[in-house]
């Protein structure tokens, strides 16, 4: 099997060996260039409610996410709804990150918009020119193609090993690797 390289819109898949804040992560890439990469955890869910992070904010129960380790106070998010929100930058294909802020509240407001269409985080994962890669030389990252059914899961606290399961060969067998190798 051919490997991926990063690039914007692709996934990056931890390494079962990852035991920092990356443990069993699934990173949706938003940005990768020579000036680094940017991007957040879509498998990290947290309990926060959107209103109890941004003040004046209505009610709207899109999933909130623990993004990543730099500045965790920021929220960010990403959609598939450019038809409805302006302001996105186009990541791949319907998905977008960010948009009119004030834009999002109204439609929020207006009841126009479903919470299945958006994943917001709380920081972001990133990484200085160069970095990316050599985490990829020392094995620590699967790069993957994302989905909309991955992007956008109604379970995600499952996308570790199903992805893994997904690619196949050696990558199916590392899903089944438990939690905790010591309890085997």
């Amino acid at each position: 099997m051919r490997k991926l390289k990063p690039e914007k819109g692709r996934l990056l898949i931890s390494a079962p060996m990852l035991t920092d804040v990356f443990r069993r992560s699934v990173v949706y890439l938003t940005e990768h260039n020579e000036q680094g990469s940017v991007g957040f955890i879509i498998n990290k869910p947290i309990s926060y409610k959107l209103q109890e992070l941004i003040d004046n904010f209505p009610p709207f129960e899109a999933p909130v996410f623990f993004g990543g380790p730099v500045q965790p106070e920021m929220v960010n998010f990403i959609h598939r709804v450019p038809f409805k929100l302006s302001g996105g930058i186009q990541v791949k294909d319907n998905t977008y990150w960010g948009g009119s802020f004030e834009q999002l509240k109204d439609l929020v407001n207006k009841n126009e918009l479903n919470p299945i269409d958006f994943k917001f985080f709380l920081g972001y994962a990133g990484w200085a020119p160069g970095q990316l890669e050599d985490e990829l030389k020392l094995n620590s990252w699967i790069v993957a193609e994302a989905t909309e059914e991955y992007l956008f899961s109604s379970e995600p606290k499952k996308l570790w090993h199903l992805i893994l399961k997904n690619l196949g060969g050696h990558y199916a067998i590392i899903s089944t690797f438990p939690d905790d190798p010591s309890v085997n």
